[in-house]
């Protein structure tokens, strides 16, 4: 079995190609099997463990791209995040727009139809200033995004659907919660800020809080998110239902609650590193986008939130510190 996945050396995408190179895996349906042969797609190079794996080959460069040979599957992760979709308008509409039309041409020219998962975000909602502030999400709530990043993935989704529609690809696209708590450096998103006051601080560093400590926001660790773009990719096209995108589960919190789990788990103090300074800007952004959901699409999936933020920053401790 062959799979692609675009976006492959970033955070998730690196996580998604262990799991494929870790055994055999079941996609549309389909008996598990293992992945003979891995593209990752990134203008940089795998992480050292993934690029090692003889099966692996690295495609470096535009997603337009010739990907070469049919695929069974493709998981496209690749995009320009929130923040710097906002700041470069040009750069948002070529990677996230022109990249997944390139992706959706190259699957187009299949024999047989690959199955295609897509990374959309819950970026996709938010608080329109003619309605007001969105209410609690569920699988029929109208998406009205308030963001370059938002509209983008929202046309992608749509460009997913239609190429469903229409047999070229067997399309699911699924709507991710900001993922917290990620490892590594803050990146362009607007949304880092909700890694950064937990990740920094176990590191004995100070981190900046842009959003007010009250301020709901929908989150998800990285193993159920995970978790939900690989049952996007196993299941039958009966099972997935909709052409419609599907939302994850998320966790809902705010920052002064996550925090407070970081003393918790790490000891009482060890939030005095975060230092609260509002961002305009960044509030703006993220605090348009919806913090409630209810999924029971995903849950009949056998998908759910995170149990509590303890627990998330727990596992990120356990693991990265």
């Amino acid at each position: 079995m062959r799979v692609i996945v675009t976006g492959g050396a970033g955070f998730l995408g690196t996580l998604l190609c262990r799991r494929l190179l870790a055994g055999p895996v079941p996609i549309g349906g389909a008996a598990p099997a293992e992945v003979r042969r891995l593209t990752v797609v990134d203008l940089v190079a795998p992480a050292d463990d993934v690029g090692v794996d003889p099966r692996v080959e690295h495609v470096e460069g535009e997603l337009s791209r010739t990907l070469g040979d049919e695929a069974d599957a493709v998981f496209h992760l690749a995009g320009v995040v929130s923040g710097a979709a906002e700041a470069d308008f040009d750069a948002g509409m070529h990677t996230n727009l022109d990249g997944t039309r390139a992706v959706l041409e190259y699957a187009r020219g299949h024999a047989t139809p690959p199955v295609l998962v897509f990374t959309s975000s819950l970026a996709v909602f938010g608080s329109d200033p003619a309605i007001g502030p969105v209410g609690p999400v569920d699988d029929d709530t109208l998406p009205r995004p308030q963001s370059s990043y938002g509209i983008q993935k929202f046309v992608g989704e749509q460009l997913v659907a239609d190429y469903t529609r229409k047999g070229f690809v067997r399309g699911r696209s699924v709507r991710l919660m900001t993922v917290s708590v990620r490892p590594g450096r803050p990146n362009a998103a607007a949304s880092s800020f909700l890694s950064s006051i937990v990740r920094e601080p176990l590191a004995g560093e100070r981190a900046v809080c842009p959003a007010p400590p009250d301020m709901p926001v929908a989150l998800s660790s990285p193993d159920r998110t995970l978790e939900g773009i690989l049952r996007a990719a196993e299941v039958d096209d009966a099972t997935w239902g909709s052409r419609t995108a599907m939302n994850l589960p998320a966790l809902t919190t705010t920052p002064r609650e996550m925090v407070a789990a970081l003393d918790r788990v790490a000891g009482a103090g060890t939030s005095d590193l975060v230092d609260w300074v509002e961002d305009p800007a960044v509030v703006a952004i993220v605090g348009s986008w919806p913090p409630s959901f209810d999924t029971p699409r995903a849950h009949a999936l056998g998908l759910t939130a995170d149990a509590s933020y303890d627990d998330v920053v727990r596992a990120y401790r356990d693991r990265h510190t």
